[in-house]
């Protein structure tokens, strides 16, 4: 099979190929797992900081992608829910124990032998890939396989967060950073609270305009004051100023829940700004967002049926996944980016 293929930890840029085109031997079910013909992988931020070497390192080589969608071509012999020809998902939880404390309730996102597809195992920017049939999630039949990547991750672990966040409906909800998941964020907290405030915060007036298009009550820059307060806000950068600024918005009581996998060192200065009477006092909270659960993408896949939600995408061919990535570094996003493989 053809793949594309992370060799070692580097820099992304321009005229930088950190990913390589390689054929690859076609990866073989065990017992229970099946083999699956992705034609569709949405290209995640979290491939940025993998690459990069600013989180838990990926093994290495390892093939990249965690919003795998395609056919099953193969099972083994110990299958039990799915059969050859099912269009299937795979998001970011690639595997956990299962018998854990955290399994058992229901956390598996932070069980700690939890695998991460695409970093702990090969994942969808590959022609084929295997996973256990119990984190392989069926896909309905309303959308393309290029709607459906996102889904899994970005939409997933946006609707991970907008749970933590407590939010009822009524109360004003604040969204920092608008790419791939507070877009998909935006269109279900519409659904699920018709009598919410959407306030957006963002760096470019293309994602402050795009915001606003998809039902937001405002949108500004990043340190601006919010014309109401917040009573929960979701931050979705890598950055820490969107978190400060995010602070003296936030009702009192109010939470902050942080969807990112991770901060920006050359950004920490920034955290020297936190005055606890502005920020912090009046018991408001902060609350971070750990991978996701089979819940989180089961639950999710349906509500996404029920609103519909209609991801937006841009399409790349497999070979072109360098090029989305850097597009992805300088912020030339609007909705999600998706490789085709065909």
């Amino acid at each position: 099979m053809k793949a594309m293929v992370l060799n070692q930890i580097t820099q992304i840029f321009e005229n930088q190929q950190p990913l390589k085109w390689k054929e690859c031997p076609d990866p073989k079910p065990d017992k229970r797992e099946v083999l699956i013909k992705v034609t569709a992988c949405g290209v995640c931020h979290t491939e940025l900081d993998e690459i990069e070497g600013r989180t838990e390192p990926p093994r290495l080589p390892v093939i990249l992608g965690h919003e795998v969608v395609g056919r099953i071509t193969q099972i083994g012999s110990q299958v039990k829910h799915l059969k050859i020809g099912d269009r299937v998902g795979v998001g970011w939880i690639y595997s956990a124990c299962g018998t854990c404390p955290f399994c058992l309730n229901g956390n598996e996102n932070l069980c700690e032998n939890f695998q991460a597809t695409g970093r702990d195992a090969n994942g969808g920017y590959a022609e084929y890939m295997t996973v256990h049939e119990d984190f392989a999630y069926p896909i309905p039949d309303l959308f393309s396989d290029t709607e459906a990547a996102p889904l899994l991750c970005a939409g997933a672990i946006g609707y991970r967060s907008l749970r933590l966040t407590g939010i009822r409906d009524g109360q004003n909800l604040g969204l920092t950073g608008f790419g791939a998941s507070a877009h998909l964020v935006l269109k279900m907290a519409r659904f699920l609270y018709p009598q919410s405030s959407i306030f957006v915060f963002a760096r470019s007036e293309k994602e402050r305009a795009f915001a606003k298009a998809l039902g937001a009550a405002w949108a500004g820059n990043t340190e601006e004051m919010s014309p109401e307060k917040l009573h929960s806000i979701i931050d979705t950068t890598p950055a820490w100023k969107p978190i400060v600024e995010a602070l003296k918005n936030l009702e009192k009581g109010g939470r902050l829940v942080i969807n990112a996998i991770r901060k920006e060192e050359a950004d920490k200065d920034y955290l020297l700004k936190i005055h606890y009477s502005s920020h912090v006092w009046m018991e408001k909270e902060i609350k971070s967002v750990a991978n996701v659960t089979r819940k989180d993408i089961g639950e999710f896949i349906q509500l996404a049926l029920e609103i519909p939600i209609r991801s937006e995408v841009q399409e790349f061919e497999l070979k072109d996944a360098n090029r989305a990535l850097v597009e992805l570094k300088e912020g030339k996003i609007r909705g999600a980016k998706v490789l085709r493989i065909v």
